[in-house]
């Protein structure tokens, strides 16, 4: 089998669907290949929180414009996209000072936020515990999306309406530039095309595994957990909490950051696993609950092993049941997932040759980010 593309893009998740998209806007001809019957890697392992509120300003940008994708896109198909707000609960006086220091941040960065005080989130948000919450900030911008379902969905979206081609259950084991760019499959089928773009996540071993095992990138394991669905209990939004204010990199721009953090020990639990406490109902009415970090280098990524970590999941449970009441704390369902990140660099680029683009490493930042990063990339890669 030998077909013809303008650009093949391999790996079938979030990063290397929304690099298609973004050709296909162009008018390009597309192939998307990804080696499972969909994809499974971090793209359908997380919280489904679009939240350009936790990252630096460079990324909050990628962030912003990936919201009006999102949006543009729920208003042609249901993609499961819900606005419907994120919020971060301070728990203590330095997690109120770190919101408020964000809040003027956003407001000069002409995003918008609102400062709640602690009553307006105890009526917003049912079952937050008033011993614990001290006030919160609020994006209304921000979604949240049932991301395995959200993915399937934008595959038969960009078939449909831009003429995507997808290749299910198809590994590409080597690709070759000489006059065009030819990727070669497990099968013994040949792709052509101009261009390549590579995805794979945290997939090192089959494309390019010098590269990768020479790179300082990382493979991040991540626990979370969901309940069972809590009736008619509603959790609107995006929650995150004060072990996410002193977590993540938007708030490291506050000026007390630094500050607060070297008070803080740093031989706790917590710290040990990278635990911070999240919440956001899933559209059957669960709560997903999470989530820890574990690190491991790209040569060496089997290490994290493939086994659940109970004491983490009893901690982040016993953790969260401090800070909402809900209806039922009953797990149906526990899971990790996994995603790679550089250590010197906000994401991981590479040309083998001139014309295949390996792009990964975009960390806890994919769901968020890789709409609006995508569009940059490829606006880049065909000036």
């Amino acid at each position: 089998m030998t077909a013809k593309f303008d650009l093949i893009v391999v790996g079938g998740g979030i990063l290397g669907t929304f690099h298609a998209y973004h050709a296909l806007k162009k008018g390009l001809k597309v192939a998307l290949i990804e080696k499972n019957s969909f994809p499974q890697g971090a793209t359908v392992r997380n919280f489904g929180q679009v939240v350009p509120s936790g990252m630096d300003l460079k990324w909050q940008n990628f962030g912003r414009e990936s919201l009006s994708i999102y949006k543009e896109l729920q208003a042609e198909t249901d993609l499961t996209v819900r606005e419907n707000g994120s919020v971060y609960i301070a728990s203590n006086d330095e997690e109120m000072q770190l919101i408020h220091e964000l809040h003027q941040i956003n407001k000069d960065n002409n995003y918008e936020s609102v400062m709640l005080s602690k009553n307006d989130c105890i009526k917003k948000f049912d079952g937050l515990r008033s011993d614990y919450c001290k006030g919160g900030l609020f994006f209304p911008q921000e979604i949240s999306v049932d991301s395995g379902e959200m993915i399937i969905k934008l595959h038969q979206l960009l078939k449909e309406k831009l003429n995507l081609e997808i290749f299910y259950n198809t590994t590409v084991i080597e690709i070759n530039e000489n006059n065009g760019c030819t990727c070669v499959t497990s099968e013994g089928n040949s792709f052509n095309s101009t261009k390549v773009i590579i995805c794979g996540g945290h997939e090192f071993k089959t494309l390019y595994p010098k590269v990768f095992n020479e790179s300082d990138l990382v493979v991040t394991k991540l626990q979370m957990l969901q309940t069972k669905p809590q009736g008619i209990y509603s959790l609107p939004g995006n929650i995150l909490t004060g072990l996410t204010i002193r977590r993540y990199e938007s708030f490291q721009e506050c000026e007390s950051f630094e500050k607060i953090k070297s008070l803080e020990d740093s031989h706790t639990f917590d710290k040990k696993f990278g635990i911070h406490i999240l919440f956001k109902q899933a559209l059957d009415g669960s709560v997903i609950i999470g989530d820890s970090h574990e690190y491991a280098s790209a040569k060496n990524s089997d290490d994290l092993g493939y086994d659940l970590n109970m004491e983490i999941d009893e901690y982040m449970i016993n953790e969260a049941k401090k800070i909402i009441d809900l209806p039922t704390y009953e797990i149906q369902r526990r899971w990790f997932g996994i995603y790679s990140q550089c250590k010197t660099k906000d994401i991981f680029e590479h040309n083998p040759s001139p014309n295949i683009h390996i792009i990964t490493g975009i960390g806890g930042k994919g769901m968020t980010g890789s709409g609006g990063f995508a569009k940059f990339n490829i606006d880049k890669i065909y000036s």
